[in-house]
């Protein structure tokens, strides 16, 4: 069932989350891979990274603080960085979007040791 959710929220993706795939799908950003629209324990997260354990959510008039704290402590717990953008910084400023994804992948990204 959640597969299904899943599939349809795909579908019928915001502009916002649109606009956000595009810069993330293919590994375009350091090459993390990120998925969309998968699902993370109980939640349908909107994009993920798993190898980096990172969670980046597209927040628009339908969430709530307090659904969204309770979401995010749990994915926290499960190990997981979480950052939300609200959609209209999304289409306003994506570059700047990309760039605080992109911030945040390298300071997530394992280093080789240095001699």
């Amino acid at each position: 069932m959640t597969t299904d959710r899943a599939r349809d929220l795909r579908r019928s993706a915001t502009d916002a989350e649109k606009r956000l795939w595009h810069g993330l799908r293919s590994r375009q950003i350091e090459g993390a891979k990120f998925r969309r629209q998968v699902p993370v324990g109980r939640y349908i997260v909107d994009f993920a990274c798993f190898e980096l354990m990172l969670i980046v959510e597209a927040d628009g008039g339908q969430h709530s603080e307090e659904a969204d704290a309770v979401r995010t402590a749990a994915l926290e717990a499960a190990g997981y960085k979480v950052i939300r953008f609200w959609n209209n910084d999304i289409l306003s400023n994506t570059h700047g979007v990309l760039e605080v994804v992109r911030e945040e992948v390298l300071a997530r990204t394992p280093h080789p040791p240095t001699r």
